[in-house]
């Protein structure tokens, strides 16, 4: 355990463990652990982990501890290997059983290295050897009980990298020690990764495709906050107000919170859609026609019939319906005007997150053009050419675009925002032909920001 400079004072400690998958959650002392390590990786002799190369920066985790005596301090651990290694003096050890697996490793490695550049047996081999290296993993938590990784993720199979980020590795060492784990909090440190979406110094949460299943047994028993619920909080009955309605379709604006449709587990039954449903039940098939993420606010297209769902999505597909948003970023945006033309596609182990991916990802573009700058931010519009999930966040974040998140992006932003404040992102206008009565309709809403 890793002492802090100054003790904390016990009225410093947090009385509930704070989720690891609320980015807004880090609590003062696990930030200054982070601080206290990102200090360490500044060091001349971190030079040999090599993390200001392209695309060689590392997700790190902290985790505040308590000794029996009531001594705090912190433990730190980085994601998968660093340097070739997985093991390293003063940072926590992997949570696997490491005779176990270079019982399993070590001869398999020597079979694919006999393979040669058999690519086929070589990937069927590996697929083999997997299940035996992720059976050599097995996680405590707070109540002593001890559950084997495939357990956890059963009936499925846990994903490629489970068990390998900074959180368990923390978590498993605690327990390994006899220290009670009070806080956690995981960040980015180095150069961004070649999918750009990481920045130095940003914290992030657990990764939602490997963690959950691990961090839900480790965490138990242990005075833990739930994960953070969006799409929950409670929205006025009268939203989303009706821009424009005829016997044909609607035009609603829709509030910052609200979903689209309802989410995908089943809990989350609030929407537009599910609003719309009630509101008009005699309705046919399927009523919202493209969708806007929770977060965002301004302009959504519905039908009130089948054939003019199917007439209106015919003229997305030929992108006939010309869209606008106006957004503020965090950041002073090099240039006026421009295109922003990159391929992107699903983070699969940290969903919902999208990432930039030359080889597998889709085409996306976005036009974008300067309205007013103040305060270290800047004011755009943005006209999306593509209609790519999260399209407009993540060429606003990238590199690649333009290097400044959209404040109050609590996905891709520098930092987790601050309780009560949106995504300021708003679909400002909706133009198109009506495909009913061929009318040229034009409609706008206020920005709110």
């Amino acid at each position: 355990m890793l002492r802090f400079s100054s003790p904390p004072d016990p009225s410093d400690l947090p009385a509930r463990f704070p989720s690891p998958f609320d980015r807004a959650a880090v609590h003062p002392l696990a930030r200054r652990a982070a601080m206290d390590t990102i200090a360490v990786l500044q060091l001349p002799g971190m030079a040999p982990w090599r993390l200001d190369e392209p695309g060689s920066g590392k997700m790190f985790g902290v985790l505040v501890v308590a000794a029996p005596d009531g001594t705090v301090g912190y433990l730190r651990a980085f994601s998968g290997m660093v340097a070739g290694q997985w093991v390293i003096d003063g940072w926590a050890p992997p949570a696997y059983d490491i005779a176990a697996r270079d019982a399993v490793w070590i001869p398999g490695e020597a079979e694919l290295y006999d393979l040669g550049t058999d690519d086929d047996a070589r990937t069927a081999r590996s697929r083999e050897l997997l299940p035996a290296i992720q059976n050599t993993y097995h996680f405590a938590n707070a109540l002593g009980e001890v559950r084997a990784m495939r357990e956890l993720f059963a009936p499925k199979e846990p994903p490629g990298g489970a068990g390998d980020c900074a959180a368990p590795k923390l978590l498993a060492q605690a327990y390994a020690q006899g220290l009670r784990p009070l806080a956690l909090a995981e960040f980015w440190w180095g150069a961004p990764p070649r999918t750009g979406d990481r920045r130095a110094g940003s914290f992030y949460p657990a990764c939602q495709g490997k963690c959950p299943p691990i961090l839900a047994h480790m965490l138990g028993g242990l005075p833990a906050d739930p994960p953070p619920v969006f799409g929950a909080a409670a929205i006025a009955e009268s939203e989303p107000r009706v821009v424009y309605e005829d016997e044909f379709l609607v035009v609603v604006d829709k509030p910052s919170g609200l979903l689209s449709v309802p989410g995908r587990s089943g809990l989350l039954r609030d929407s537009v859609s599910t609003r719309l449903r009630a509101r008009y039940p005699d309705a046919t098939g399927q009523l919202v026609v493209h969708r806007l993420d929770l977060d965002t606010s301004g302009l959504l297209l519905a039908a009130k019939h089948t054939a003019t769902f199917s007439a209106l999505q015919r003229l997305f597909s030929l992108r006939e319906i010309r869209k606008r948003y106006v957004a503020w970023l965090d950041g002073d945006v090099s240039g006026n005007e421009g295109l922003i033309d990159f391929p992107m596609r699903m983070d699969i182990d940290d969903r919902p997150r999208h990432i930039h991916d030359p080889v597998h990802g889709k085409h996306a573009v976005t036009g974008w053009q300067v309205l007013e700058r103040a305060g270290g931010r800047t004011k755009v519009a943005f006209t999306p050419h593509t209609g790519r999930t999260h399209q407009l966040r993540v060429h606003a974040s990238n590199p690649l675009g333009l290097d400044a998140p959209i404040v109050g992006d609590r996905l891709y932003g520098r930092s987790a925002p601050e309780y009560g404040e949106r995504l300021l992102l708003h679909a400002e206008s909706l133009a198109f032909t009506h495909p009913e009565t061929g009318a040229e309709l034009i409609l706008t809403s206020p920005v709110p920001f």
